[in-house]
Formats: C-alpha cells, structure tokens, sequence
C-alpha cells in the first residue's frame, strides 16, 4: 500500500506522562543550536507536530520527541520537545523517556550497571546517569539546567477567584507556581475539573499582566503550564516531599509529577530557605507517582541567582508503532478539538493573542528591536 508519510515511533511513558520517541522517517534541519532546530521546526514543519499529536492518531496528554544529531559536539544525541499546543525547551518526563529509549534500543550503547550519556536540548546540555541491569533502565537521572526564580509571592487578581499570591519561576521551561489551599482545593482527582478550570483561569489572568522572559535567551518566553502545590512534609526516612498537580495546556494535567516543574519548585524551596543544596526533596503528581530530586550546586543566570537541579525517575516502553498517512485520509494534519462539547476547555480568542504576543516578543529578541 502506498503511503504518502510512515514515521517510526517507539512508545513510552515516564511515571504516567505519556512521551513518545520518534526514530525513523525525519530528517534534520538547519540549525547552529538545538533551539533555533526547534524554531525551523516550529515556523516551517508544524506539520509533523500536528500529524502526530493531533486527533486522530495523537491527542491533549501526550508527548512526541525527536531525536537528531545534536548541535554541541559534546553530546550524545540531541533531541527535540514537541507537545500539544507548543514546543518546550525543557522537560524532564520527556528527557527520561528519551534516554530510556535511546539505551533500551540500542541506538547509544548501554553499560551496565551504569551509563552516562549526555543530551542537546533546546535549553541547553543535560546530562544523565541511567542505572541499568540486564537490558533494561531501572532508573533515570539527568542534570537539569540552571533554575530560577523570577518572582515570588506576586499578587494578581482572577476572576471567581480574587487576589492570590503566585511565583513564578523557570525549571527548563517557565511555571507559575501556586498554593492549592489558597484557592481552595486540594491535590486530589475529586477536585481534577475545579483545578483544571481554575489553574487555567489564572494564567489568563498572569498573562495579563506579565510575560516572563529568560535573560539568556528571549525566544524562552512566556507560559503554559502551572504547578497547584501542597506544603512540605518530613518523612519517616527523613527526607522531604510533596504532591503538584500540573495544569498543562489547553487543559490537562501532567500525568508525572513533572521534571521541569519540580526545578522550578526547587528554586522557589531555595530561594525561601526551605530545602538546602544536597537535601533530597520528593515529588509526586495527581496520579501518586514520584520524581526524586536535590539541588547539587548554585549557580547563576543573568541578575537572578539559580541552582543547578538533579531529577530522578522511571520510563517503560509501551509500543513500537508505524505512524502512516494515506494520501485520501481527510485528516491530514489531524484536527485539534478545543471545546467544551469533546472535553478540553480553552479560550480560543485568549489563545490567539497569547500565540502572537509570544511571537512579538520573540521576533523582538531575536531581532534585538
């Protein structure tokens, strides 16, 4: 049978978030950096983005990565983030899962009982440390890059809601951070659609008001996601711990206790001198799964002092799947449904001014205009 496009992928999962791996049947593109690859990617082959993340072959909660050759020549691999509304830098579910498929197929050769291999992001180099025992990745730990705090305890108003505190901060890719009692919730699927409908609400309203730039890099802009957090506990074991619920956009919760958000949580636990640099600090999600992380130095990124983030969690492979594309299928691209009839709530209006004020501000970076 004739197929106008066949993509190999190799499923998987990192701690519930789904994060597939693209293998086979893209080539590269042009680029001095792992960034300005996502940038040709983003601007001039969406398409592939939206062949496999839009219905009917993808959907909302789910991941694609793809692998490339990196562009540091200190890398191993590089490999590029592509989500349902958007392309990250950054992101921890998705490095673990690509790490673990990269070693469980052999493309990196894998040593046992430990492999290190080093990854180009569009944030920057990450490395990792796989534990592995008879062919499979028991466990996965990356170096994150430098995380910071841009703001803490900001006030803005939302409606329903009406004034609350909120931080902000980057782990790899920005987050607002908010205490889920404030707003009356708790992190618990019983209260899942309230915190979705609320945690979506407010970044309309932060968006409003502020637009978070990275200093390094002002293409790093903006923000879709949002950590609702629960206090510090102190465990039998002596370490801490807490539960987030993610909120991603255009509505959906990060099935893992997110990589990047937990960076950026670490930040803002530092910053207000509750966790210290080598204390461990574990993350679980809405699900009960768990990320296990520490700070393992300081550093600093332009005026804000940063630390440098160690996240450690689980990846298991779920399939090996040939993605095709009969030239008669009506989809295309597939189709996004953002609406309230098939379950996803979005401002569609609000989105739109958001995707071209994200570009105005780019293009401004870039152009240094």
């Amino acid at each position: 049978m004739h197929f106008k496009r066949s993509i190999t992928v190799v499923g998987c999962h990192a701690e519930g978030e789904v994060g597939d791996v693209i293998i086979g049947g893209v080539l590269d593109v042009p680029g001095k950096t792992m960034f300005e690859k996502l940038r040709h990617f983003e601007t001039k082959k969406d398409d592939l983005r939206q062949f496999l993340l839009n219905e009917p072959r993808g959907r909302a909660p789910m991941n694609v990565n793809l692998v490339l050759p990196p562009c540091d020549p200190r890398a191993d691999a590089g490999f590029l983030i592509m989500e349902s509304n958007e392309y990250a830098p950054m992101s921890g579910s998705n490095t673990i899962c690509t790490t673990t498929v990269l070693l469980e197929t052999g493309m990196i050769p894998m040593k046992e009982p430990v492999t290190e291999v080093s990854l180009d992001t569009a944030a920057g180099m990450v490395t990792v440390t796989a534990e592995c025992e008879g062919g499979k990745c028991k466990s996965v730990e990356f170096n994150n890059v430098p995380s910071f705090v841009l703001e803490l305890d900001m006030k803005v108003t939302v409606p329903g809601v009406g004034e609350i505190s909120i931080d902000i901060a980057y782990g790899g890719m920005m987050y607002i951070l908010v205490d889920v009692a404030s707003v009356g919730l708790a992190v618990h699927d019983k209260f899942a659609q309230k915190l979705i409908d609320i945690g979506e609400s407010i970044k309309r309203s932060v968006r409003a008001v502020y637009t978070p730039v990275h200093p390094e890099n002002p293409g790093i802009t903006g923000f879709s996601v949002l950590a609702f957090t629960e206090p510090l506990t102190i465990e039998e074991d002596g370490c801490k711990a807490a539960s987030n619920a993610v909120i991603v956009s255009p509505g959906r919760f990060d099935r893992s206790p997110c990589g990047t958000g937990t960076c950026a949580r670490l930040a803002v636990m530092h910053a207000r001198g509750e966790v210290k640099e080598g204390e461990i600090f574990k993350h679980r999600s809405i699900i009960g799964t768990e990320f296990v992380s520490r700070i393992r130095g300081l550093a600093a990124v332009g005026k804000y002092p940063a630390i440098l983030p160690t996240v450690k969690g689980r990846a298991w492979i779920t399939a090996f799947k040939q993605v095709v594309l009969d030239p008669s299928d009506p989809f295309q691209e597939g189709r996004s449904f953002l609406s309230k009839k098939i379950g996803y709530k979005t401002e569609r209006l609000d989105d739109l001014l958001e995707v071209v004020r994200d570009m105005y501000i780019r293009m401004k970076g870039e152009l240094d205009i």
